[in-house]
Protein backbone atom coordinates (compact mmCIF):
# COMPACT_ATOMS: atom_id res chain seq x y z
CA UNK A 1 0.00 0.00 0.00
CA UNK A 2 0.89 3.74 -0.41
CA UNK A 3 2.64 4.91 2.81
CA UNK A 4 3.36 9.14 3.54
CA UNK A 5 5.71 9.58 6.72
CA UNK A 6 5.56 12.25 8.72
CA UNK A 7 9.05 13.38 10.17
CA UNK A 8 8.16 15.22 13.64
CA UNK A 9 10.38 13.75 15.97
CA UNK A 10 8.46 11.81 18.57
CA UNK A 11 5.60 13.24 17.13
CA UNK A 12 6.20 11.50 13.53
CA UNK A 13 3.54 8.94 12.40
CA UNK A 14 2.32 7.51 9.04
CA UNK A 15 -0.44 7.53 6.80
CA UNK A 16 -1.37 4.47 5.41
CA UNK A 17 -3.45 4.81 1.52
CA UNK A 18 -5.02 1.55 0.18
CA UNK A 19 -8.28 0.88 -0.91
CA UNK A 20 -10.62 -1.64 1.34
CA UNK A 21 -8.41 -0.73 4.02
CA UNK A 22 -10.45 0.07 7.12
CA UNK A 23 -11.05 -3.49 7.87
CA UNK A 24 -7.17 -2.97 8.56
CA UNK A 25 -7.56 -0.22 10.72
CA UNK A 26 -7.33 -2.52 14.23
CA UNK A 27 -4.75 -4.43 13.27
CA UNK A 28 -2.46 -0.83 12.09
CA UNK A 29 -3.86 0.25 15.54
CA UNK A 30 -2.54 -2.85 17.29
CA UNK A 31 1.08 -1.81 15.55
CA UNK A 32 0.86 1.33 17.91
CA UNK A 33 1.06 -1.01 21.07
CA UNK A 34 -1.63 0.98 22.12
CA UNK A 35 -3.25 -0.86 24.97
CA UNK A 36 -6.37 1.22 26.43
CA UNK A 37 -9.98 1.42 25.07
CA UNK A 38 -10.91 2.89 21.71
CA UNK A 39 -13.84 5.51 21.44
CA UNK A 40 -15.01 5.98 17.82
CA UNK A 41 -16.51 8.92 17.09
CA UNK A 42 -18.64 9.48 14.12
CA UNK A 43 -21.32 11.49 12.51
CA UNK A 44 -25.01 9.92 11.45
CA UNK A 45 -23.77 9.80 7.55
CA UNK A 46 -21.10 8.18 8.28
CA UNK A 47 -21.49 5.72 11.50
CA UNK A 48 -23.85 3.61 9.85
CA UNK A 49 -21.96 3.20 6.26
CA UNK A 50 -18.34 2.48 8.13
CA UNK A 51 -18.80 2.07 11.67
CA UNK A 52 -19.36 -1.31 11.95
CA UNK A 53 -16.56 -2.37 9.99
CA UNK A 54 -14.42 -0.04 11.80
CA UNK A 55 -15.44 -1.48 15.25
CA UNK A 56 -14.73 -5.05 14.41
CA UNK A 57 -11.67 -4.64 13.31
CA UNK A 58 -10.83 -3.10 16.37
CA UNK A 59 -12.49 -5.63 18.39
CA UNK A 60 -10.57 -8.17 16.31
CA UNK A 61 -7.52 -6.95 16.92
CA UNK A 62 -8.17 -7.11 20.51
CA UNK A 63 -9.33 -3.57 21.29
CA UNK A 64 -12.67 -2.69 23.45
CA UNK A 65 -14.31 0.20 22.42
CA UNK A 66 -17.62 2.47 23.10
CA UNK A 67 -18.91 4.33 19.98
CA UNK A 68 -19.81 8.29 20.35
CA UNK A 69 -22.00 9.64 17.21
CA UNK A 70 -22.97 13.05 16.49
CA UNK A 71 -25.47 14.72 14.12
CA UNK A 72 -23.16 15.58 10.79
CA UNK A 73 -22.75 19.07 9.80
CA UNK A 74 -20.69 22.11 11.01
CA UNK A 75 -23.31 23.06 12.80
CA UNK A 76 -22.32 20.44 15.30
CA UNK A 77 -18.82 21.67 15.35
CA UNK A 78 -18.99 23.51 18.53
CA UNK A 79 -18.07 23.02 21.80
CA UNK A 80 -21.89 21.93 23.19
CA UNK A 81 -21.07 18.71 21.40
CA UNK A 82 -17.77 18.40 22.61
CA UNK A 83 -19.00 18.09 26.32
CA UNK A 84 -21.78 16.12 25.05
CA UNK A 85 -19.26 13.52 23.86
CA UNK A 86 -16.42 14.21 26.48
CA UNK A 87 -19.41 12.73 29.13
CA UNK A 88 -20.19 9.75 27.32
CA UNK A 89 -16.53 8.88 27.40
CA UNK A 90 -16.18 9.65 30.93
CA UNK A 91 -19.60 6.97 31.53
CA UNK A 92 -17.44 4.68 29.59
CA UNK A 93 -14.84 4.11 31.33
CA UNK A 94 -12.39 6.27 29.46
CA UNK A 95 -9.24 7.13 31.00
CA UNK A 96 -5.64 8.86 30.10
CA UNK A 97 -4.86 5.29 29.03
CA UNK A 98 -7.80 5.21 26.11
CA UNK A 99 -7.43 6.23 22.74
CA UNK A 100 -9.63 8.52 19.83
CA UNK A 101 -10.93 6.67 16.60
CA UNK A 102 -12.20 9.52 14.16
CA UNK A 103 -14.16 8.18 11.31
CA UNK A 104 -15.78 10.79 9.21
CA UNK A 105 -14.64 13.62 6.78
CA UNK A 106 -12.96 16.67 8.33
CA UNK A 107 -15.64 17.88 11.02
CA UNK A 108 -15.45 14.29 12.92
CA UNK A 109 -11.49 14.52 12.36
CA UNK A 110 -11.63 18.29 13.46
CA UNK A 111 -13.60 17.76 16.75
CA UNK A 112 -12.30 13.76 17.42
CA UNK A 113 -8.80 15.42 17.44
CA UNK A 114 -9.66 18.43 19.60
CA UNK A 115 -11.56 16.11 21.97
CA UNK A 116 -7.96 13.97 21.89
CA UNK A 117 -6.21 16.97 22.66
CA UNK A 118 -7.79 18.19 26.18
CA UNK A 119 -9.64 14.56 27.02
CA UNK A 120 -7.04 14.11 30.21
CA UNK A 121 -5.04 17.15 28.85
CA UNK A 122 -4.28 14.49 25.66
CA UNK A 123 -4.42 11.55 24.55
CA UNK A 124 -3.57 9.54 21.32
CA UNK A 125 -5.70 9.46 18.45
CA UNK A 126 -6.49 8.17 15.09
CA UNK A 127 -7.87 9.46 11.63
CA UNK A 128 -10.20 7.53 9.73
CA UNK A 129 -11.21 9.96 7.18
CA UNK A 130 -13.80 9.03 4.52
CA UNK A 131 -13.98 12.30 2.06
CA UNK A 132 -11.82 13.33 -0.13
CA UNK A 133 -11.52 16.72 1.78
CA UNK A 134 -10.55 15.06 5.05
CA UNK A 135 -7.90 12.24 3.13
CA UNK A 136 -5.65 14.68 1.15
CA UNK A 137 -6.10 17.69 3.77
CA UNK A 138 -7.47 17.72 6.84
CA UNK A 139 -6.88 14.52 8.59
CA UNK A 140 -2.98 15.48 8.24
CA UNK A 141 -0.98 17.88 9.67
CA UNK A 142 -1.98 17.95 13.16
CA UNK A 143 -4.70 20.96 13.39
CA UNK A 144 -7.99 20.64 15.03
CA UNK A 145 -10.43 22.83 16.28
CA UNK A 146 -14.32 23.61 16.75
CA UNK A 147 -16.70 26.78 15.70
CA UNK A 148 -17.76 29.35 18.21
CA UNK A 149 -20.16 32.16 17.04
CA UNK A 150 -17.46 34.51 16.72
CA UNK A 151 -15.90 32.58 13.90
CA UNK A 152 -14.89 29.03 12.35
CA UNK A 153 -12.25 27.23 14.25
CA UNK A 154 -11.19 29.58 16.50
CA UNK A 155 -10.50 27.35 19.18
CA UNK A 156 -8.41 24.37 18.64
CA UNK A 157 -4.99 22.79 19.44
CA UNK A 158 -2.12 21.53 17.08
CA UNK A 159 -2.56 17.62 18.44
CA UNK A 160 -0.74 15.08 15.32
CA UNK A 161 -2.73 12.06 15.16
CA UNK A 162 -0.52 8.26 15.72
CA UNK A 163 -1.83 7.27 12.55
CA UNK A 164 -3.87 7.97 9.45
CA UNK A 165 -5.75 5.09 7.42
CA UNK A 166 -7.53 6.34 4.10
CA UNK A 167 -9.44 3.89 2.29
CA UNK A 168 -10.24 5.24 -0.97
CA UNK A 169 -12.84 3.61 -1.96
CA UNK A 170 -15.36 5.09 0.73
CA UNK A 171 -14.96 8.09 -1.68
CA UNK A 172 -17.04 5.96 -3.78
CA UNK A 173 -20.14 6.15 -1.38
CA UNK A 174 -20.10 10.39 -1.43
CA UNK A 175 -22.65 12.35 -3.52
CA UNK A 176 -20.82 13.80 -6.65
CA UNK A 177 -21.18 17.33 -5.36
CA UNK A 178 -19.04 16.62 -2.08
CA UNK A 179 -16.78 14.42 -4.01
CA UNK A 180 -16.10 17.77 -6.42
CA UNK A 181 -15.84 20.07 -3.50
CA UNK A 182 -12.94 17.68 -1.84
CA UNK A 183 -10.87 17.70 -4.99
CA UNK A 184 -10.44 21.66 -4.90
CA UNK A 185 -8.43 20.96 -2.18
CA UNK A 186 -6.37 18.92 -4.54
CA UNK A 187 -5.97 21.86 -7.30
CA UNK A 188 -4.78 24.06 -4.80
CA UNK A 189 -1.93 21.45 -4.13
CA UNK A 190 -1.16 21.14 -7.56
CA UNK A 191 -0.84 24.96 -7.70
CA UNK A 192 1.70 25.11 -5.18
CA UNK A 193 3.64 22.29 -5.57
CA UNK A 194 2.74 19.80 -8.12
CA UNK A 195 1.35 21.30 -11.44
CA UNK A 196 1.14 17.84 -13.20
CA UNK A 197 -1.85 17.13 -11.21
CA UNK A 198 -3.81 19.32 -12.81
CA UNK A 199 -3.94 16.96 -16.03
CA UNK A 200 -4.47 14.23 -13.63
CA UNK A 201 -7.81 16.10 -12.06
CA UNK A 202 -9.33 16.80 -15.41
CA UNK A 203 -9.35 13.29 -16.13
CA UNK A 204 -11.03 12.20 -12.66
CA UNK A 205 -13.36 15.11 -13.48
CA UNK A 206 -14.88 13.41 -16.61
CA UNK A 207 -15.70 10.16 -14.61
CA UNK A 208 -17.45 11.79 -12.23
CA UNK A 209 -21.00 11.19 -12.42
CA UNK A 210 -20.74 8.63 -15.03
CA UNK A 211 -19.03 6.03 -11.88
CA UNK A 212 -15.22 5.83 -11.68
CA UNK A 213 -13.58 3.17 -14.07
CA UNK A 214 -12.03 0.28 -12.69
CA UNK A 215 -8.64 1.38 -13.76
CA UNK A 216 -9.40 5.30 -11.77
CA UNK A 217 -10.75 3.41 -8.64
CA UNK A 218 -6.97 0.83 -8.64
CA UNK A 219 -5.71 4.36 -8.88
CA UNK A 220 -6.87 6.33 -6.43
CA UNK A 221 -4.74 5.21 -3.58
CA UNK A 222 -1.95 6.64 -5.52
CA UNK A 223 -3.44 9.73 -6.05
CA UNK A 224 -4.36 10.40 -2.39
CA UNK A 225 -0.97 9.59 -1.54
CA UNK A 226 0.21 12.10 -3.75
CA UNK A 227 -1.73 14.76 -2.46
CA UNK A 228 -0.97 13.62 1.33
CA UNK A 229 2.56 14.08 0.45
CA UNK A 230 2.77 17.60 -0.65
CA UNK A 231 0.92 18.57 2.41
CA UNK A 232 3.57 16.27 4.55
CA UNK A 233 6.71 17.87 3.29
CA UNK A 234 4.72 21.47 4.07
CA UNK A 235 3.90 20.21 7.50
CA UNK A 236 7.49 18.63 8.34
CA UNK A 237 8.99 21.99 7.12
CA UNK A 238 6.63 24.37 9.45
CA UNK A 239 4.58 22.16 11.79
CA UNK A 240 2.91 25.41 13.79
CA UNK A 241 3.09 27.68 11.14
CA UNK A 242 5.35 29.70 12.32
CA UNK A 243 8.13 30.16 9.23
CA UNK A 244 5.40 30.71 6.91
CA UNK A 245 5.31 27.69 4.60
CA UNK A 246 2.65 25.90 6.08
CA UNK A 247 0.82 29.15 4.88
CA UNK A 248 1.08 28.10 1.71
CA UNK A 249 -1.60 25.90 2.14
CA UNK A 250 -3.89 28.78 2.49
CA UNK A 251 -3.81 29.61 -1.27
CA UNK A 252 -6.97 30.45 -2.18
CA UNK A 253 -8.45 30.53 1.62
CA UNK A 254 -8.74 33.64 2.91
CA UNK A 255 -11.36 34.89 0.51
CA UNK A 256 -12.97 31.33 0.59
CA UNK A 257 -13.86 31.44 4.22
CA UNK A 258 -14.97 35.04 4.19
CA UNK A 259 -17.48 33.95 1.12
CA UNK A 260 -18.10 30.85 3.55
CA UNK A 261 -19.01 32.58 6.27
CA UNK A 262 -21.39 34.90 4.94
CA UNK A 263 -23.69 32.52 3.95
CA UNK A 264 -26.24 30.01 5.36
CA UNK A 265 -24.05 26.66 6.53
CA UNK A 266 -24.40 24.38 3.86
CA UNK A 267 -25.07 26.75 1.26
CA UNK A 268 -21.98 26.40 0.06
CA UNK A 269 -19.07 23.81 0.89
CA UNK A 270 -15.62 24.20 1.59
CA UNK A 271 -14.14 23.47 -1.56
CA UNK A 272 -17.05 25.77 -3.76
CA UNK A 273 -15.27 28.71 -1.68
CA UNK A 274 -11.85 27.58 -1.66
CA UNK A 275 -12.90 27.61 -5.75
CA UNK A 276 -13.24 30.79 -5.57
CA UNK A 277 -10.90 31.63 -3.45
CA UNK A 278 -8.52 30.69 -5.69
CA UNK A 279 -9.64 32.51 -8.58
CA UNK A 280 -9.18 35.79 -6.81
CA UNK A 281 -5.74 34.54 -5.83
CA UNK A 282 -5.20 34.09 -9.25
CA UNK A 283 -6.33 37.73 -10.26
CA UNK A 284 -4.31 39.11 -7.23
CA UNK A 285 -0.97 36.83 -8.32
CA UNK A 286 -1.08 38.42 -11.87
CA UNK A 287 -1.21 42.04 -10.49
CA UNK A 288 1.58 41.43 -7.94
CA UNK A 289 4.02 38.64 -9.27
CA UNK A 290 3.48 38.73 -12.95
CA UNK A 291 1.65 35.16 -12.85
CA UNK A 292 1.46 34.10 -16.95
CA UNK A 293 -1.97 34.02 -18.03
CA UNK A 294 -1.44 30.70 -19.18
CA UNK A 295 -1.28 29.26 -15.74
CA UNK A 296 -3.73 31.14 -14.71
CA UNK A 297 -6.19 29.74 -17.30
CA UNK A 298 -5.04 26.19 -16.51
CA UNK A 299 -6.22 26.18 -12.79
CA UNK A 300 -9.35 27.94 -14.02
CA UNK A 301 -9.82 25.14 -16.56
CA UNK A 302 -9.08 22.40 -14.40
CA UNK A 303 -11.79 24.04 -11.47
CA UNK A 304 -14.57 24.26 -14.51
CA UNK A 305 -13.75 20.72 -15.18
CA UNK A 306 -14.65 20.00 -12.33
CA UNK A 307 -18.45 21.48 -12.10
CA UNK A 308 -17.05 24.01 -9.31
CA UNK A 309 -18.42 27.89 -8.83
CA UNK A 310 -16.23 30.58 -9.86
CA UNK A 311 -18.61 33.54 -9.34
CA UNK A 312 -20.85 34.47 -6.20
CA UNK A 313 -24.10 33.08 -5.62
CA UNK A 314 -26.74 35.73 -6.71
CA UNK A 315 -27.34 36.55 -2.94
CA UNK A 316 -24.00 36.51 -2.00
CA UNK A 317 -22.75 40.17 -2.23
CA UNK A 318 -19.22 41.44 -2.53
CA UNK A 319 -19.40 43.82 0.18
CA UNK A 320 -20.76 41.06 2.96
CA UNK A 321 -18.33 38.38 1.60
CA UNK A 322 -15.34 41.07 2.58
CA UNK A 323 -16.81 42.04 5.73
CA UNK A 324 -16.01 38.61 6.81
CA UNK A 325 -12.49 38.33 5.19
CA UNK A 326 -11.64 40.65 7.30
CA UNK A 327 -12.46 38.70 10.19
CA UNK A 328 -10.62 35.57 8.90
CA UNK A 329 -7.70 34.44 11.77
CA UNK A 330 -5.49 34.52 8.35
CA UNK A 331 -4.83 38.01 9.56
CA UNK A 332 -1.69 38.78 11.35
CA UNK A 333 -2.00 42.06 13.73
CA UNK A 334 -4.43 43.51 11.46
CA UNK A 335 -2.20 43.07 7.98
CA UNK A 336 -3.04 40.38 5.45
CA UNK A 337 -0.92 37.67 4.89
CA UNK A 338 -1.78 36.71 1.63
CA UNK A 339 -0.73 33.34 -0.52
CA UNK A 340 0.08 34.25 -4.01
CA UNK A 341 1.64 32.48 -7.13
CA UNK A 342 4.74 33.44 -9.52
CA UNK A 343 4.55 30.30 -11.20
CA UNK A 344 2.69 27.42 -11.22
CA UNK A 345 4.44 25.30 -8.67
CA UNK A 346 6.05 29.06 -6.70
CA UNK A 347 3.95 30.13 -4.08
CA UNK A 348 5.06 33.09 -1.74
CA UNK A 349 3.30 34.75 1.07
CA UNK A 350 3.05 38.32 0.49
CA UNK A 351 2.20 41.23 2.81
CA UNK A 352 1.91 43.73 -0.13
CA UNK A 353 -2.45 43.14 -0.80
CA UNK A 354 -4.04 45.61 0.81
CA UNK A 355 -7.66 46.35 1.29
CA UNK A 356 -8.78 47.95 -1.52
CA UNK A 357 -7.13 44.53 -3.30
CA UNK A 358 -9.54 42.27 -1.82
CA UNK A 359 -12.15 44.60 -2.64
CA UNK A 360 -11.58 44.48 -6.36
CA UNK A 361 -10.65 40.49 -6.11
CA UNK A 362 -14.00 39.98 -4.47
CA UNK A 363 -16.00 42.21 -6.84
CA UNK A 364 -14.05 40.31 -9.58
CA UNK A 365 -16.10 36.85 -8.34
CA UNK A 366 -19.76 38.59 -9.06
CA UNK A 367 -18.49 38.53 -12.63
CA UNK A 368 -17.73 35.61 -15.50
CA UNK A 369 -14.62 34.05 -15.76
Amino acid sequence: MPTVNLSLGSRSYCVHVENNSLKNVGYLTGRLRLSGKAAVISDSNVCPLYGDTVIQSLEDAGFSTSLHVFEAGEQSKNLQTVEKIVNEMVAAGHDRSSFVVALGGGVVGDMAGFIASIYYRGIPFIQVPTTVMAQVDSSVGGKTAVDIAAGKNLIGAFHQPRLVVADPTTLLSLPDRVLREGMAEMVKHAAIRAPRMLRTLRHLASEIGIGFSLNTIEQLPGIIAENIAIKARIVEEDEKETCGVRAFLNLGHTLGHGIEASVPYGELLHGEVVSLGLRGALWLSHKYCGLPHAAEREILDTLKALELPLTLPENVTAERALQFTASDKKFSGGSIRFVLLKELGEPLLSGDVTADDLAEAMQLLTTQP
